[in-house]
């Protein structure tokens, strides 16, 4: 039995295709409102909430395999809550910036998380993707409106990452031998800014979506408001602020894991469209 914790989320709905489509065996999603799930058929739908790890402990019941993303909830509560239901293998989403920007609050506690997992006696695959195409939905309430999309650092281009590309390395560390101890990067194929972005998002549409580049100051203004001031502080640092190398380098890890390429940015703006009419 494998369970997919955020289950309707980005990754977590696209890794529930993924291993239905490929015949994993039973499957299970965790998700905080069973009755909104639109699971693929044969998977069971199990409610719960992260903040509250003693929640998980029907869904975990004959699991073997988990996938879980880093800082959704309790971290130690929920791997300690896993190991005693006798999960043995654990896929855990984590982030590039433990590599690229360690001295970030949120990379410091994305590698604590890290830690907990190696240390707690299960095997485990970590992934460390970049920043997410999905991401971009915070400009859909604008783009539908007809207003321009506000952001900074217009021209910073960074290798981001489409969400199911995270969800089939997952499924593949899930599902294929030789993945267990690993620790991957991941990226999209290649460099994208968020003005490109916003031009891939009015192609998908066919219509014209301005962009105007902002300073820091504004972007933060608007960032804490949703995030707190330390989060929109570090999301500021890596997309633009502080970039380094390391952040900026493409990874083929995506194409050597599942044997096909990363999907591009312009793929999710299509597959997305949607969310901006």
């Amino acid at each position: 039995m494998i369970l997919v914790t955020g289950a309707t989320g980005n990754i977590g709905s696209a890794l529930l295709r993924e291993l239905h489509e490929c015949g994993a065996g039973p499957l299970r999603g965790f998700t905080r409102d069973a009755s909104r799930a639109t699971f693929p058929e044969e998977v069971e739908a199990v409610e719960g909430d992260f903040a509250v790890a003693e929640s998980l402990k029907p869904a975990l019941d004959g699991v073997r395999s988990l996938f879980l993303v880093s800082r959704m909830g309790p971290d130690a509560d929920i791997l300690a809550t896993a190991r005693q239901a006798g999960v043995d293998h654990v896929v855990l989403v984590s982030s590039i910036t433990v590599q690229t920007h360690p001295h970030l609050a949120p990379a410091r506690e994305n590698l604590t998380v890290e830690q907990l997992l190696k240390d707690s006696g299960m095997h485990w695959t970590i992934l460390r993707p970049t920043q997410f195409a999905s991401n971009t939905t915070m400009w859909a309430a604008s783009i539908r409106n007809g207003e321009a999309v506000r952001a900074p650092y217009a021209d910073t281009a960074l290798p981001t990452i489409h969400p199911a590309d995270i969800a089939s390395v997952a499924r593949a560390a899930l599902t294929e031998p030789g993945h267990q101890g690993r620790t991957y990067a991941l990226t999209g194929p290649e460099p994208v800014t968020a003005r490109q972005q916003a031009e891939a998002i009015a192609a998908a549409l066919g219509r014209n979506v301005p962009f105007i580049e902002i300073g820091r100051q504004e972007a933060r203004t608007q960032m804490a408001a949703v995030f707190g001031e330390d989060s929109a502080d570090a999301v500021l640092e890596v997309t633009g602020a502080d970039v380094n190398d390391e952040l900026l380098a493409v990874r083929d890890t995506v194409s050597q894991v599942t044997g096909h390429p990363g999907r591009p940015f312009r793929q999710w703006a299509q597959e997305n469209s949607h969310i901006f009419r």
